[in-house]
């Protein structure tokens, strides 16, 4: 295998033992109990408020066991909403602080470390040279070495990543080194190429910052995560808030758009409360190497058939297992200059999501490990409730269509009257208007980005950097709608995820598709023939009067699964209506280190095709 690696400096990193906890404490600040209080009292209490007036109304012909399971699957629901709305409140306040001071820690040596696994070699490559060519113009004295760890198991694809390698280094900055290394085998997929690359090199460098193949960061947001590392003895990794850059399709602006405009907010509000109990997504963060090699290596799950499971959705167990271990883990959204890639359609969007699903319902075995702090197993059960949340609300859309359009179409209690031969099964239901269920349902989609938006709009200078009021207001018009259109399919596709979950079926965790420009529609068709077939009987209902016409929105998005499927790739950066093109500041004024890594990456293609390698 090729590689180019110094000389090895290894360091431990045991696997731990989830049924030991461990003897470290960690009080949390009397602030951020208070702020703890601010996000989940409010919540609870809007959810049982909700949940009083629908006992109410259910009380009133006596309340059926039915009843209580369908109150149950709304509480469920709700309750992430409020949490979400008072998320973004305690976001507003954390606004009121100013903004974070730079820290001035003593330098330390960083390891900048890219797994890849089948990457297109010129994006990878390129991005890397961007960032070291910006990071070489910081002057906060740190020592950055830069690791393409690979796993690629194809040899031409390997074989790009030499060439590519060989002109990274060729063009790399004075001062940093730039090393690759092609695994033989890839043993636990990234944990593993993690894992190896800890115990093995991990011992010359104090601290790491873990990047994905799409992976974009500014020089001055890495050296601003190892100052601050630096600068707290105590802190063993923090976690930038990554925004989304590449967005040229419909489906990809939509997610760009939400991110840029609502997810500000939500990351202000989660770091704010979480404090030293933040999270990890896996990738543009910086970690403590010694502290991460001794409390966050990764045992394999015993299988529920026999055999050994790799925890799929790492990184959220490896945050949790730190603070478990006593280190703070720090989330700091106002560290600008964080970017990913997004996947540019629908399928690509839910193919991604379903390996995602598979991992973090894993979580819920987790969940009884000895010695995590309570805010970790939120962040565990969260990352799994997320999940779930589509199978709750399927079977209210059930239960809806059920109910019928009024107390002579509802088929619950049809059933019960008619059959003599089974006169409590199923017991009746108080018909309930179905406008109810759609502002639940809704709620859950639009309620926090009203609330984003309310917040930019306010501000002149915010909507002035979204392209103005009238720019501004057609893209959140447009986003909500297609948010709202999008949503039913999403959901069915996240119930059919978990339903393979949960019978050993989930999705491979093979590479994401980057840069896709979509699907024949045989294979769109193949992929959403489930949403098609619901909608069709859902618009029968409607038809015969069986089911409410508050259910039309839901009903025409699934009949038009494949249509909208096949919209998601439409190209709408090319749109000339402003305010349908989903601009957002990071569209209208493109970030320089994005600008630098496409030149990057179009250089190290040419050199490829010039050599007649194909660059993809």
């Amino acid at each position: 295998m090729m590689h180019h690696m110094p000389d090895p400096s290894p360091l431990a990193m045991p696997a731990q033992d989830l049924r030991r906890g461990t003897d470290a404490v960690h009080p949390a600040p009397a602030r951020a109990r208070v702020w703890r209080l601010a996000v989940f009292v409010p919540a609870i209490l809007g959810t049982a408020a909700m949940l009083w007036g629908l006992h109410a109304l259910f009380a009133a012909n006596g309340t059926t066991w039915l009843e209580y399971m369908l109150l149950a699957l709304i509480g469920a629901t709700f309750i992430w909403v409020t949490l979400a709305v008072s998320t973004i409140g305690v976001g507003v306040a954390s606004r009121l602080d100013g903004a974070q001071d730079r820290p001035n820690g003593a330098p330390i040596d960083v390891a900048l470390l890219v797994p890849i696994y089948n990457e297109v070699p010129s994006d990878v490559f390129g991005n890397a040279a961007a960032m070291l060519a910006d990071l070489a113009r910081q002057r906060g004295g740190h020592r950055y070495t830069l690791f393409i760890l690979s796993d690629t198991r194809d040899d031409a694809i390997a074989d790009q990543e030499w060439r590519a390698f060989q002109s990274l280094l060729a063009r790399a900055p004075d001062g940093i080194a730039v090393h690759y290394r092609r695994r033989a085998d890839n043993t636990d997929k990234k944990i593993g190429n993690l894992t190896q690359w800890i115990t093995r090199w991990g011992g010359a460098y104090e601290a790491m910052v873990v990047l994905d193949a799409d992976s974009l960061m500014t020089g001055r947001a890495i050296d601003h995560l190892a100052s601050a590392l630096a600068a707290d003895p105590a802190t063993g990794l923090i976690q930038t808030f990554p925004q989304l850059i590449g967005a040229e399709t419909l489906f990809a602006r939509i997610q760009q758009f939400s991110n840029v405009a609502y997810g500000w907010l939500l990351a202000e509000g989660l770091a704010h409360w979480s404090r030293t109990e933040g999270n990890y997504w896996g990738h543009n963060a910086s970690i403590r190497t010694r502290a991460f090699a001794a409390s966050a290596g990764l045992p394999h799950l015993r299988g529920p058939l026999g055999g050994r499971d790799l925890i799929l959705s790492h990184d959220f167990v490896e945050a949790s297992l730190m603070r478990r271990a006593g280190w703070r883990v720090r989330f700091l959204p106002r560290v600008t200059g964080s970017f990913e890639e997004v996947p540019g359609t629908l399928i690509d969007y839910v193919l991604r999501d379903a390996r995602w699903c598979r991992g973090n319902l894993q979580h819920l075995r987790l969940l009884g490990t000895r010695g995590l702090h309570p805010v970790s197993r939120f962040h565990l059960f969260q990352g799994a409730a997320a999940y779930l949340m589509s199978p709750a609300w399927f079977i209210l859309l059930v239960f809806w269509a059920l109910l019928g359009r009024d107390a002579d179409t509802n088929v619950i209690t049809y059933f019960s009257e008619t059959n003599p031969l089974f006169p409590s099964w199923p017991p009746q239901m108080t018909h309930v208007d179905s406008a109810v269920f759609l502002i639940v349902m809704y709620a859950v989609l639009l309620l926090p980005k009203i609330t984003c938006s309310a917040i930019i709009a306010a501000q002149p200078k915010a909507v002035r950097r979204f392209g103005g009021r009238g720019t501004f207001a057609g893209a959140v018009l447009t986003e909500l709608a297609l948010s709202v259109a999008y949503a039913p399919v999403l959901m069915i596709q996240q119930t059919k995820a978990v339903l393979r979950s949960i019978l050993g079926r989930g999705a491979k965790w093979v590479p994401q598709a980057r840069g896709a420009t979509g699907y024949p529609l045989r294979t769109v068709l193949a992929f959403h023939w489930v949403e098609t077939l619901l909608g069709a009987l859902l618009w029968a209902g409607l038809a015969t009067g069986l089911v409410s016409w508050w259910l039309i929105p839901i009903a025409a998005s699934l009949l038009l699964a494949v249509p909208l499927s096949l919209l998601s790739a439409y190209p709408l950066a090319r749109v000339d209506f402003s305010g349908l093109r989903l601009d957002s500041p990071l569209t209208l004024r493109e970030p320089a280190i994005v600008t630098r890594a496409r030149h990057a990456r179009a250089h190290i293609a040419a050199e490829l095709n010039a050599a007649n390698i194909p660059a993809e």
